[in-house]
């Protein structure tokens, strides 16, 4: 059977799910279907779906850096992306002897980005606007990168669906999968069984399910190389004059802390958030780690712990120490599924005779852009998505050896340069969630 003739089943609705369904389908694959468990989509608990990612360049690894140069090329095309994208800035900082910093540096020089240094106060005054009030940024250096900034993460997600549905893919909500149809004790897998008892026939299933992955399929590769960590995000409300003065600030990340903020939404919202190595929140006789959301628990979903509240107010005052007096009117705990060298997950299952292809462990960098907190930059490439091209050439035979040893599902997992994933995640405490009292 030809590769387009397959009949392709996509799990998973998120930016992994989404740019290989549009990718199949440009190379004129004609049976796509993507399922996905949430009731409504963008999922209201998906890691690609939220106010805003961080689009940057900046990483040590100059793997990841050429691909999100070109990603941010197509994040230009309004045609296809409409105002998704904004090209703030990125403000890198870090100490002055960081190594991740400066070969960031030296990757978006060698590309010929618009780079600035910035090694004393006066510097960072000029690429903060006038009215926003800064911290004296002391022992602590960095740089600013124009060629980059953040994109609205559903805005993004809804575009992607509707391309989808646009090139002839179906798209059902509500369908959660619980169980892969197998051939006896063989891993070739013909299909999906859902929770509400609907069965999706495939010739190909591909799991694009995130944090997620360890728990709905536990007995496949969870805790080999990957497994499901819960970062922790608070939001500021501004009022319309304050946030008029934070409008232009560029995004920015401290790559020493883990400390990252955006600019204001049109809401007048500032997101913030810490670059850690998270919560893990073990279940079932495996310990797996199993993501607890807004969905699985609608009353504290969103809770994060209080230790963290204060860890994203420290880190918000060494940059706008006036925003850090401000209340924290929204917390969230969103889950991404990280392995443990941050390289991407994708490839055959090698004893699913080519049946089963995975494409997940985005460790954070996949929809937004630093290892585990920002990605969305890489959903385009060219005329299809990074991720999307990267998975369909997986599904296709067309990886190179590099990469495909890179990504390979039964690799022994790499030395990471991701800081936080050489720390071992918490166990989520659920008695020490903050209280409204702790937002104040």
């Amino acid at each position: 059977m030809a590769n387009e003739q397959r009949k392709t089943l996509i799990v998973g609705s998120g930016c992994f799910g989404l740019s290989t369904a549009r990718a199949l389908l440009k190379r004129g694959w004609t049976d796509v279907t993507v399922i996905d468990r949430a009731t409504t989509l963008p999922a209201p608990d998906g890691a690609s779906n939220d106010l805003n990612r961080v689009v940057r360049t900046s990483y040590s690894d100059p793997f990841y850096s050429k691909m999100a140069s070109d990603a941010i090329q197509e994040w230009k095309n309004r045609d296809e992306w409409h105002d998704a994208y904004h090209e703030s800035g990125v403000v890198v900082l870090g100490s002055p002897d960081s190594d991740y910093k400066h070969q960031a540096y030296l990757h978006d020089l060698e590309m010929g980005l618009r780079v600035e240094s910035l090694d004393n106060q006066a510097a960072f005054r000029q690429v903060f606007p006038p009215k926003a009030t800064i911290a004296s940024f002391e022992n602590i250096t960095g740089y600013l990168n124009r060629d980059g900034g953040w994109a609205n993460a559903g805005q993004g997600v809804k575009l992607l669906m509707n391309q989808v549905t646009a090139l002839g893919g179906k798209i059902h909500a509500g369908k959660a999968a619980v169980e892969l149809i197998q051939q006896g004790e063989s891993l070739k897998t013909t299909g999906v069984r859902c929770g509400d008892g609907t069965v999706f026939e495939a010739d190909l299933v591909v799991l694009a399910t995130g944090s997620w992955t360890g728990s709905a399929f536990p007995d496949l590769l969870t805790g080999k190389i990957y497994q499901a960590t819960g970062q922790c995000i608070a939001m500021i409300q501004l009022t319309p004059e304050e946030a008029d003065a934070y409008r232009d600030c560029p995004v920015v990340l401290d790559v020493t802390s883990g400390f990252y903020m955006f600019p204001p939404t049109d809401q007048n919202l500032v997101k913030i958030a810490v670059h850690a190595p998270g919560y893990t929140r073990s279940v079932g006789e495996k310990n797996i780690s199993t993501p607890r959301t807004i969905t699985s628990d609608p009353e504290t979903g969103l809770l994060i712990p209080k230790a963290n509240v204060k860890e994203l107010r420290d880190g918000l005052r060494k940059v706008h120490p006036t925003l850090a007096e401000k209340p924290f009117v929204a917390t969230r705990m969103c889950w991404y599924n990280d392995s443990f060298d941050s390289d991407w997950v994708i490839g055959y299952h090698p004893k699913s005779e080519k049946s089963l292809m995975f494409a997940t462990a985005g460790s954070g960098h996949a929809y937004k852009s630093y290892r585990a907190f920002f990605s969305f930059k890489f959903i385009t490439y060219s005329d299809e998505q990074v991720i999307g091209r990267l998975v369909a050439d997986a599904i296709e035979g067309k990886l190179s050896t590099e990469v495909a040893v890179k990504f390979a599902v039964d690799r022994t997992p790499n030395d990471s340069d991701d800081f936080r994933l050489k720390m071992v995640p918490e166990e989520l405490d659920l008695n020490q969630l903050c209280t409204p009292e702790d937002l104040l």
